[in-house]
């Protein structure tokens, strides 16, 4: 926080204390009657009169205690400025000491799971690490996964049993851990619109669906020709790259003609970040094991 903006912050803070509490004496001391008194303000409404008494002593006094409190809080903890306080307390500082405390009391549990395969964590004896898994997995996951896994327009269906870089438990491990960069480059510039559309008639063809029959004749040299390198001569894909099978009419982006017409011509870029460095070895295990379950029941 620069100077300027915490001179600003203090000083705001500063007179809206003050002058309340000059406020509040000024008002006080104004005041005829510092005892209750049948003299009214004047006015009236509804049938209610408002008497010229002053605050009941004991609401002014803790009215005066909550300005003692406030500042003795200012110079105890942060609050103005770039003042640290002097206990020296941080949000951070708080964050890593129950982060520490929570550590120490569930190491022994994911150590436990952690030394199971994942396989035997599929067992119902370890049904409750599981469990554990799927609430970590709600926790750092189902943002672009959904809570059910299910995923969304451009994010995996980690449900079903398609899967881009392999199913394994290894893998899976591997791609939370490590992460997936996954792109496909754009062919509308190399293609030409016609041939998009061509091209996008073929590929709903390997999975079956209706398609001009000319367009994909006209098609299928030029899919040899610049895509089988990823998506291999038949279509099926290959889990190495993270090219997707475009025969099974599971469709990460959508599997209509426009849609895939889409992908074709501007391309794709998918991105799911590492959590190395977010989660401990420990609770990627867990959460592996979680993900291998729903796609092997």
């Amino acid at each position: 926080m620069s100077t300027f903006w915490s001179v600003w912050i203090s000083v705001i803070t500063l007179a809206v204390i003050f002058g309340c509490t000059w406020l509040l004496l000024a008002t006080r001391k104004s005041q005829p009657h510092q005892e209750t008194t049948e003299e009214t303000l004047g006015h009236a409404f509804d049938g209610i009169e408002e008497y010229d008494n002053p605050l009941p002593k004991w609401w002014f006094q803790m009215f005066l205690g909550t300005v003692i409190f406030g500042v003795l809080y200012l110079i105890a903890y942060p609050g103005l400025g770039s003042f640290p306080g002097l206990l020296g307390w941080t949000q951070e500082g708080q964050w890593e000491t129950e982060m520490a405390h929570a550590e120490e009391n569930y190491a022994p549990v994911f150590a436990k799971y952690a030394s199971l395969s994942i396989e035997e964590m599929q067992s119902e004896e370890n049904a409750s690490g599981l469990k554990m898994g799927q609430r970590m997995f709600a926790n750092n996951c189902s943002v672009c996964h959904g809570t059910s896994a299910t995923g969304a327009h451009g994010f995996p269906n980690l449900t079903d049993t398609d899967w881009l870089y392999g199913g394994k438990p290894a893998t899976i491990k591997h791609s939370i851990t490590e992460g997936r960069m996954g792109g496909m480059p754009p062919w509308g510039a190399v293609l030409g619109e016609d041939g998009v559309r061509d091209m996008a008639s073929y590929v709903l063809s390997l999975s079956g669906k209706e398609a001009d029959a000319d367009a994909v004749a006209r098609a299928k040299p030029q899919f040899q020709a610049l895509c089988t390198a990823c998506h291999t001569a038949d279509g099926t894909g290959m889990h190495a790259l993270g090219a997707p099978n475009l025969t099974d009419d599971i469709w990460l982006y959508g599997g209509t003609f426009e849609k895939v017409a889409h992908t074709i011509r501007t391309g794709r870029n998918g991105v799911m970040p590492a959590h190395k460095n977010i989660l401990s070895e420990d609770k990627i295990h867990l959460i592996s094991a979680y993900v291998y379950s729903l796609s092997n029941k």
